[in-house]
């Protein structure tokens, strides 16, 4: 695990309060509730002097919780540079779906 991945799957579990904190979980894992399911999206590439300056990886992070209020959703919202794209439910589950650059 790169350092800066161990960095933010850290602040995602300080926030949860819990280890329920997956990288790109293999199917079939028995994931437990409430959990945030992450993984890379992309990588942006910031250009100086003809060279890269700086690689800003974005990570799409799901939220899954049974409460459909449930207080966590504000905290993911006000983390840097993180952003709420859309929620959703399934099996019971809501789904808040964000992306996050670290």
């Amino acid at each position: 695990m790169s350092q800066r991945r161990a960095e933010l799957d850290k602040i995602l579990r300080d926030l949860l309060g819990s280890n329920n904190v997956y990288y790109q979980p293999p199917n079939g894992l028995q994931l437990k509730y409430p959990c945030i399911v992450y993984n890379l999206d992309a990588e942006d590439d910031v250009h100086a002097n003809n060279d890269i300056y700086r690689r800003l990886r974005r990570y799409s992070l799901t939220y899954m919780t049974k409460d459909p209020d449930d207080p966590k959703r504000e905290e993911l919202n006000d983390l840097r540079y993180c952003r709420f794209i859309r929620a959703f439910a399934n099996d019971n589950l809501n789904h808040y779906v964000y992306t996050i650059y670290h």
